[in-house]
């Protein structure tokens, strides 16, 4: 019997023993047994290390998240109305959406990339793409808004854009749709030899970041996908992935698909730059709109632009060769020493990996495998640096640590795979959920990649968060990959549908972000600096108010004298000029949106009463404890009355 106890006692102690180890364990290994929500946790009052611009697909706009927390800080509006803000609303902010086409207050936003210095990022400015009006558009990170759109002439599915050179001398926009250039009525079936695609070179100024087309180059009629600049070694050139190189027109899942490898064009932009600097190129009539927020009247103006100078890539012999790429190739990422290019042949069981030395060397001895419309074709033995062998199904897009190592998203087999610059040897893989797209490193386009965090942008969201409806947000998902093993910290939903997301991290920008607005600045030309500025004029059926708000009230704050029929302009100029006191303008039957009018600054709103009453207006946006008293009204008169003109500050109208 104390035999038996004895026993008992013993296999106790064992499994105590056996237990208390694999706690101990499981506080320190492996990604759900460790407290994975402390990394991701930013205590109150305290900052998120890096900034993520998501693009927002459909949305049209570009969302600002906080990493590790997946915090969304902010909506940017840019190629879409956004009733938030009454950005596309605004009389300042409508001509920001401007186009050959009309007023377009939508786009299809894809590709954000962040201005760089040195071939490091520098925090300036944030460019992106609007994919179905062909433009660009420019983020000034000192204010988070949108600055500059420049629409593209002669491209359509603006998709291999927007990417900067490391210096931000260029952003480039290169067109998905091969069509007429210039466009012109013509049978599809004629499409093979006849449609041409356009790769744009975007000249920014090292002082303000004022965008210019410089020149466009007139390429054969293939769909240029993705593309990437040059860095250190290779700097002065430009790669774009293509497919479509059989240049087919109808159902390109499988006619699209025929040729075993498509290309990457590779373009040495420093040559065509100075082919046209001594007066290269063409001016071919066309037209596009440049439209530019200026900062200081806070006002949008639009340009039509009637020209643009175009290259024929033939008439500048070495500017631009082709690399065979396995077939339908999506991403073109280039390595932040600037000697690898890598292509994913979405068709490809392989990673393809090509060396900017070997390429040089094959230029050199014209090693030519044929030529496209006269473009040379090098071999593909004599680029290739390596391959990645069978890592997964379906890649798409390549990114890099500051460790030599390259993390390739694989659509099909939902997941990322980390790999070896060089060796090519694959070191490791997580699972996304699901269907991963594209995949952000921090500076991960840059020379200098930060190495911390990863996250990927996946397509399909399935059972990740509770239910609502057929539509579910876009996952994105944080992985830490400071170690050896990519490790899965959070799961958070984005907005729109993300393609591509640039990051960075958050001591580049936030101290020099704007914190005072000074209103003697404001040179608008409806500015009410002071309430001695307040006035309401008439001139025929249009009334222009100039209106000064600050907590917590309007002046004016009443009006008469408007008729049925008249056109109101509302001036209404923000006294405040602490970056966070914004205010808000709304009125009764105003058929555009309501304004957010930030500190320091004047927006105009238009209604136009079409009934007799008295209307109310008030704030939208909640500033202070008298939030629910900052209002006023407009007295609307029969459009033939004689009610005369006049406004309160505070006093009763007599």
């Amino acid at each position: 019997m104390k035999n038996l106890l004895k026993l008992i006692i013993a296999t106790l102690v064992v499994l105590v023993a056996f237990t208390s180890c694999n706690n101990s364990n499981s506080s320190t290994s492996g990604a759900l047994s460790s407290n994975v929500a402390e990394r991701v946790y930013v205590p109150p009052g305290q900052h998120d290390s890096h900034y993520a611009f998501i693009s927002g697909g459909y949305s049209g706009n570009v969302t600002v998240y906080g990493l590790p927390s997946g915090r969304m800080f902010k909506e940017i509006p840019v190629f879409s109305q956004f009733p938030t803000s009454g950005y596309g609303y605004s009389e300042e902010t409508k001509p920001l959406l401007n186009t050959s086409y009309g007023f377009i207050p939508w786009d299809d936003a894809h590709h954000p990339d962040i201005s760089q210095t040195n071939g490091e990022i520098d925090g300036r400015y944030i460019f992106v793409n609007g994919n179905n009006t062909p433009r660009i558009a420019k983020i000034d990170l000192l204010t988070f808004e949108t600055t500059e759109i420049i629409e593209i002439p002669n491209s359509a599915g603006n998709h291999s854009s927007s990417y900067v050179t490391d210096n931000t001398e260029y952003v480039v926009a290169g067109t998905r749709f091969a069509v007429p250039v210039p466009q012109k009525d013509m049978a599809i079936k004629d499409y093979k030899g006849n449609f041409k695609g356009t790769l744009s070179f975007i000249k920014v100024d090292s002082e303000d970041g004022g965008m210019e087309i410089k020149f466009q180059i007139l390429m054969p009629g293939f769909d240029y996908d993705k593309a990437h600049p040059g860095r250190g070694k290779s700097h002065g050139w430009f790669f774009f992935t293509t497919y479509n190189t059989e240049e087919a027109s109808t159902l390109l899942e499988v006619n699209a698909s025929q040729n075993d490898k498509d290309f990457v064009a590779a373009v040495n932009w420093k040559m065509i730059e100075e082919y046209v600097n001594n007066g290269g190129g063409k001016m071919m009539p066309t037209n596009y709109a440049h439209n530019v927020y200026d900062e200081s009247t806070h006002t949008a103006t639009s340009t039509m632009k009637k020209e643009v100078r175009v290259i024929d890539p033939s008439e500048v012999p070495g500017a631009l060769y082709f690399l065979p790429m396995p077939k339908s190739p999506h991403g073109c990422d280039v390595d932040p020493t600037g000697e690898y290019i890598v292509g994913s042949g979405k068709l490809s069981a392989n990673v393809t990996v090509h060396s900017f030395t070997k390429m040089l060397d094959a230029i050199k001895n014209e090693k030519f495998s044929g030529d496209a419309y006269g473009i040379p074709i090098l071999n593909f033995e004599d680029v290739l640096a390596g391959a990645v062998e069978q890592p997964g199904l379906g890649p798409l897009h390549t990114e890099f640590d500051d460790r030599g190592n390259a993390y390739t998203t694989f659509f099909i087999s939902s997941e990322v795979v980390k790999w070896k610059l060089g060796t090519w040897e694959v070191l490791d893989r997580q699972p996304t959920f699901y269907s991963v797209g594209h995949l952000t490193i921090a500076g991960g386009n840059s020379r200098k990649p930060d190495g911390k965090y990863m996250f990927a942008m996946n397509k399909i969201t399935k059972d990740r968060y509770l239910p609502t409806g057929p539509e579910l947000e876009h996952s994105a998902q944080l992985y830490d990959i400071s170690g050896d093993k990519m490790e899965l910290l959070l799961d958070f939903p984005t907005h729109g549908e993300p393609h591509y997301a640039a990051a960075m991290r958050a001591d580049i920008i936030k101290e020099r972000s704007k914190k005072i607005y000074k209103l003697e600045e404001n040179n608008h030309a409806y500015v009410a600096k002071t309430d001695d500025d307040v006035k309401v004029v008439r001139n025929g059926n249009e009334v222009h108010i100039s209106m000064t708000t600050i907590r917590s009230h309007f002046s004016p704050d009443n009006i008469e004298g408007i008729r049925v029929g008249d056109k109101v302009y509302f001036h209404v100029t923000n006294l405040e000029q602490d970056f966070d006191v914004p205010h808000g303008f709304a009125i009764i039957g105003q058929n555009t949106s309501e304004l957010l009018i930030m500190p320091g600054q004047t927006k105009t709103s238009v209604w136009e009463p079409k009934q007799v009453g008295v209307w109310p207006f008030y704030c939208t946006d909640f500033c202070s404890a008298l939030h629910q008293e900052m209002q006023g009204y407009v007295r609307v008169s029969a459009a033939n009355a004689n009610t005369p003109l006049k406004w309160s500050l505070g006093e009763d109208i007599e």
